[in-house]
Parts: structure tokens; sequence; C-alpha cells
């Protein structure tokens, strides 16, 4: 009888990375980890009995466990990561992107450059491990208003007590980047690597931005933190979260990123729907639902 393999495999998912082409672009998305958000404490307007339905629909409670998904972008020339995930700050949870990267054919010093959606632990926090570099071939690129932002401490007392950590953080993980002249900023509406746009989607952070790639007349928009529950957020998109600087805005940004996903019948790259996070946005009644990719083998004819 053959042995059996350690207790700590069996309890491992195979490495979390997904395959999709759109037009001549290979996507691929890559797993940072999982980890469990309590919604009933961060989502505002809405009951708690609402919540309550909204989650039950999806066999889901409020204590949902939430997707950190990365994305690459391999025109062939060029390997381009989308978020870094959040590195050494969320300890095991996160911090898995470097292996399924790996994993994926994408070794962490073949990547060009890093776009960032935004500053926030779970998407910036990756760019450095233990004040190392995690790209160290990649410019690290990010929307100017959030780098002065997250980067200055003395914009402290301009967000909620909840996300002043941010800033320690910011200066922990972003900071090696910028000393070595890796940091580079933009302001959107902007066109980076000559092929990928980056669309101004302030709210959630002053800088937020959602990027999109065209190819064979296919679009995907890649987003960070439009959706944290898609079960609640899509069909009522006026669901704001505690994360959001500016709630309000980030609700205007959600109305019209969804409006135009559904609209142009756009790929979505989307940072917190589960792995691996690629689908379409469709219209349902007053808001939107979430239409996951169809599974596939097929990526070459």
């Amino acid at each position: 009888m053959a042995a059996e393999p350690p207790m700590s495999e069996l309890n491992q998912q195979a490495p979390g990375y997904y395959r999709m082409m759109l037009g001549k672009l290979r996507i691929t998305a890559v797993s940072d980890g999982t980890v469990t958000v309590p919604l009933d404490k961060l989502l505002t307007h809405i009951s708690p009995q609402e919540l309550q339905r909204r989650m039950a629909a999806e066999a889901m409670t409020s204590q949902a466990e939430t997707s950190i998904n990365a994305f690459v972008i391999d025109n062939g020339q060029q390997r381009i990561l989308v978020d870094a995930g959040a590195g050494d700050l969320f300890g095991h949870k996160g911090g898995h992107l470097l292996d399924n990267l790996a994993a994926a054919g994408y070794p962490a010093n073949t990547i060009d450059a890093v776009l960032l959606t935004h500053i926030h632990a779970d998407h910036s926090g990756g760019v450095s491990r233990a004040g190392k570099l995690a790209f160290p071939n990649a410019m690290v690129y990010v929307d100017k208003r959030d780098a002065d932002f997250w980067l200055n401490p003395n914009n402290a007392n301009k967000v909620e007590a909840s996300q002043r950590h941010t800033f320690a953080e910011s200066a922990q993980t972003i900071g090696p980047v910028a000393a070595a002249n890796r940091l580079k900023t933009f302001t959107a509406p902007a066109t980076l690597l000559n092929s990928i746009h980056a669309m101004a989607g302030a709210g959630h952070t002053p800088g937020s931005v959602i990027y999109r790639v065209e190819s064979e007349g296919q679009t995907l928009m890649l987003w960070g933190d439009i959706i944290h529950a898609k079960a609640v957020q899509l069909p009522d998109p006026q669901v704001a979260i505690h994360f959001d600087v500016n709630q309000q805005q980030a609700i205007d940004t959600r109305k019209r990123v969804l409006a135009k996903a559904a609209g142009q019948g756009a790929w979505v790259a989307a940072a917190h729907i589960a792995f691996p996070g690629l689908g379409h946005v469709m219209r349902d009644g007053q808001g939107y639902r979430w239409v996951a990719a169809n599974y596939t083998t097929q990526l070459a004819p």
C-alpha cells in the first residue's frame, strides 16, 4: 500500500492559478490566499436582516471567506502583474502570491511591471517582503493621489481610526520600492505600457483605479475593491464598507463601473470575488449579478 501523504499536504489546495485567453493576451489569475471578513461589522447602508438574507441566498454567512486575487497580463513580450497581495501583512492567510506565481510559470524575477489598483494591505503589501523588493526587475505603478495620500502620515486624521494602520503598512511595504527608485506614479485617466488604460475610480481610496485591456475585440476590466461582498453589493450597489475613505464617492464609482461592465459585456477580473475572480457582470432588475467564467482547458487553437 502506498504511503499516505502528510496531513499538511492533504490540507492544501492545488497551486492557485487559472488561465484564460483575452484575444492574444494570456490572462492568469493568481491567488494570494483567503481571509475572513466580518461583513456584519463592516458593511453600511444595509440592515442585519437583509445582510443575512443576501448571504444565505448564496449559502454563506456574514463571516465571509474572501479571496485575494491578483492577475498577470502576458502579451508575449511583457509580464504585467495587477496587484501584489498582502505579502507579510496577513500572516498565513495571505502572502501566497509568490509561490503561486512560480507554480504558474511566472517567478517573481520575471515580472516586468506591477500595477496597483490602490494602496491597501491586501493589494500593495506584497510589493516587498521583509524590506526587500519582491519583484526585483519590476517598476511598480500607482496613481499619484494614492501615493501622496498613504505615504504621508499627516493624512492620518482624514480617515477612520480603523484605517490608520495603512500609513505604517505603506511605509513598511512601499517605502523600500520608493527608496530603490522603482515606484512610478501616474494620474488617471492614463495609458500605461502602451496598451493598458487606467481609469479613475476614486472613493474607496483617493487614487483607486480600474485597469482596462483590449485584444482582438475583447475587453477586460481589472478592479480592486469595487466589490467586497458579491452577494450584497452587486444586487445593491448602494451598500458601502468602512474600508472606503469616501463612502458616497465609492458608491458612485461602483454604480458607474458596474453599469459600464454590464453595458459593454466586458470581462471582469475582480480582486475579491471567489477565485479566480474572472467573469461578467449582468444586469438583474435594479441591480446586477455575477456570471463566473466557464471553466476551460482550451487556451490555444
